[in-house]
């Protein structure tokens, strides 16, 4: 069987994380850093990083259209924190100017828990993904503050914030699983891009 080729968004964030992980997992791994290397990618991941930056250079890269067009055209694509707010509709509270790529029908808030030094872990029933529970980490996270029609809730925290959200093969989380060693999410977006 083919491996398949997923592609990380190399343009800033936890690049290398994600990339291990996927590799680890015997996936074919892209750094995405131009038109052309999405061309190549049947999957895709939206890393953390400061959501802002990665707006601003995914305009100055020319990669804000292509990445619209092909998760708009059926792309699975994973999101984590920062890759969570690229894939709102919506976004509460970005800088002036910020925009996303859209995918999830969603309302999300960034930095929503406070600073770094607020940053937390807990463990998390996901039923997509079944047991264990998974143990999450939130770093200067975003939460969904409002969930449209076409979304759906996959993850919650204890409060009942949102912070797991997918629409047909987009997901988004507001946690760091690459950095827990967490691979459950990892698989379904391989699963989506071999059904792909």
């Amino acid at each position: 069987m083919t491996r398949p080729r997923i592609g990380v968004l190399a343009l800033q964030g936890d690049v290398r994380e994600h990339s291990r992980v996927l590799t680890d997992m015997g996936a074919d791994v892209l750094s995405v850093r131009r038109p052309g290397d999405l061309a190549a990618v049947s999957a895709l991941v939206l890393p953390g990083g400061e959501s802002s930056v990665i707006d601003k250079l995914s305009r100055a890269f020319g990669m804000r259209e292509p990445l619209r067009a092909a998760i708009a055209g059926g792309m699975p694509v994973l999101g984590t924190c920062a890759g969570l707010i690229l894939l709102a509709d919506r976004l509460e509270d970005g800088i002036v100017g910020q925009q996303t790529f859209g995918g999830l029908d969603v309302t999300v808030r960034r930095n929503a828990f406070g600073s770094q030094t607020e940053s937390f872990e807990t463990d998390l029933e996901v039923p997509a993904v079944g047991d264990p529970r998974v143990k999450a980490t939130f770093i200067r996270a975003p939460i969904v503050s409002e969930v449209g029609p076409s979304a759906e809730v996959i993850a919650r925290l204890a409060d009942g914030g949102v912070v797991g959200v997918r629409q047909g093969g987009v997901m988004g989380l507001s946690f760091h699983p690459e950095l827990d060693g967490e691979r459950r999410f990892h698989e379904l977006l391989l699963e989506a891009a071999r059904d792909a």
